[in-house]
């Protein structure tokens, strides 16, 4: 049985207003190219695309207060290029993992979804606790290693290397894995 995927993109939306965040935004500049050829490739194959963004402690936000709320003179250029679309799904989340405090393990099982591609930032945080708790609730993981960014690249390595050994996530880059959906 062929499985059936759902694309994460996680805090894409992001002021990086932050310590080291100047750093993080440059790394986010790295894996937009990635991320969004995954996005064209999922939706033109039916694969539903899932963004999962930090509240920045506006509880009554939706996605355009959001995305009003993260504009900068850093992260626009950023949000210009990966901001969801109507064919999108958003949903907002509350900590560091998308499923804490969110509906995504509802809405994924609602749309018959076993494995999950997890994208964004921070990998060694929001990425990582996101991967977790995929891996904890059953579904397969798959981390393209081009597709996260963190505020230091030790620290992606060490996320990426605990994903693989530790939640058996899969981190070939994003072409192998558009490959492998094309399988």
């Amino acid at each position: 049985m062929k499985k059936k995927f759902a694309l994460l993109i996680i805090d894409m939306i992001n002021d990086f207003n932050f310590p080291n965040g100047q750093k993080l935004a440059v790394e986010t500049e790295k894996i937009l190219s990635p991320i969004l050829t995954l996005k064209q490739y999922c939706r033109s194959n039916d694969i539903p695309v899932i963004y999962v963004n930090d509240h920045y402690n506006l509880w009554k936000a939706d996605i355009r207060l959001i995305i009003d709320r993260a504009r900068n003179d850093l992260s626009t250029p950023i949000i210009q290029q990966v901001k969801p679309d109507h064919h999108d799904y958003f949903l907002i989340k509350p900590k560091h993992s998308a499923f804490y405090g969110t509906a995504l393990h509802t809405l994924l099982s609602e749309l018959g979804t076993d494995a999950v591609i997890v994208t964004g930032t921070a990998g060694n945080i929001c990425v990582f606790f996101t991967a977790n708790d995929a891996y904890m609730r059953e579904f397969d993981v798959y981390v393209p290693n081009d597709a996260i960014a963190s505020e230091f690249l030790k620290y992606n390595k060490c996320a990426l290397k605990m994903m693989e050994t530790v939640l058996n996530a899969d981190v070939r880059p994003s072409a192998a894995l558009i490959d492998l959906l094309k399988e």
